[in-house]
């Protein structure tokens, strides 16, 4: 289970969100398989899913971040709910690289830049919202603050960090975000600027013990930030056979007929967390009348 903080500055023209995500991504490495390199790669989206679906306003909203940046991971999916429970996927999660030129995992070469970061938000209305932009260096953050500079036009600060241990294990995860508001004043800006020229990486703070409302309050030093609110999160897959069913159900009636004359159980995995669930030939042939009644009665 995760752990999630919000500060806001006393003036309230400064949010900051910290996450501490490790036991998420280490539950994401272990569903994926990942090699390090993409446990990092896919850790970063989810970590920012997370914190950007925990301020969702409603209910049943949910977000959906796709990084496709024509590197060797292909392309990377984190889904998360209001929230801040995540799910997510990857193409190839299977991806080894040499260290960069600062001896860390190369994630923007595993994910590259040449492509698109897109934002799904479902807020329940009639048409998803959609914001596409460029991948800055694929290494995710930057990607993300830039998202929000250029599509929700908010100034946005965006640290996250991934330690993966030898053995490929999760030693700790998580990240932050800043926002700041249109009304905020040039002093505000300031201090924000030089706290962030002493901040040390989000996983050296981690793994000094830093906790996510000390992150959070660290990020508005100077600014009389208070505890704004907080949230437990996890990694949390909402597949069911319901689902699936409904998924078969879109195939329509000609393919569902293809599937029951092979006469086999057919095995439908979810992407997200491996779940496997079975159709037998009856089940087909269940879903291929219920589907052509729907038809007859359109």
């Amino acid at each position: 289970m995760g752990r999630l903080k919000r500060a806001i500055a006393k003036d309230a023209s400064v949010v900051a969100c910290a996450v501490d995500a490790t036991d998420i991504v280490a539950q994401i490495e272990q569903i994926h398989q990942t090699s390090a390199v993409v446990t990092a790669a896919l850790g970063r989206l989810s970590i920012a899913a997370s914190m950007m679906g925990y301020g969702l306003k409603g209910q049943n909203d949910t977000i959906t971040l796709r990084v496709s940046g024509g590197g060797p991971s292909g392309m990377l999916t984190a889904v998360a709910d209001s929230r801040g429970n995540v799910k997510a996927d990857v193409e190839h999660p299977i991806v080894e690289l040499p260290l960069n030129a600062q001896g860390k995992l190369d994630v923007g070469g595993a994910v590259g830049a040449d492509g698109t970061l897109s934002v799904v938000k479902d807020l329940g209305l009639k048409e998803p919202y959609v914001g596409v932009v460029p991948l800055v260096s694929g290494e995710i953050a930057e990607d993300i603050a830039q998202y929000f500079a250029t599509s929700e036009q908010t100034p946005t600060v965006c640290g996250l960090g991934v330690l993966v241990k030898p053995d490929l294990t999760v030693q700790v995860a998580g990240g932050y975000l800043i926002q700041v508001l249109p009304f905020a004043s040039d002093a505000c800006i300031d201090t924000i600027e030089n706290n962030l020229k002493t901040l040390p990486p989000m996983t050296k703070m981690m793994t000094e013990g830093m906790t996510p409302d000390q992150i959070a309050l660290r990020l508005l030093d100077g600014l009389e930030p208070n505890l704004l609110d907080e949230a437990e999160v996890a990694y949390h897959c909402d597949c069911s056979r319901e689902r699936t069913e409904r998924m078969l159900l879109s195939l329509g009636a000609k393919e569902l007929q293809s599937l029951e004359e092979e006469q086999k159980t057919i095995e439908v995995c979810c992407h997200f967390c491996g779940k496997k669930y079975c159709f037998t030939p009856e089940e087909i042939r269940s879903l291929r009348l219920s589907s052509e009644a729907e038809t007859r009665n359109a």
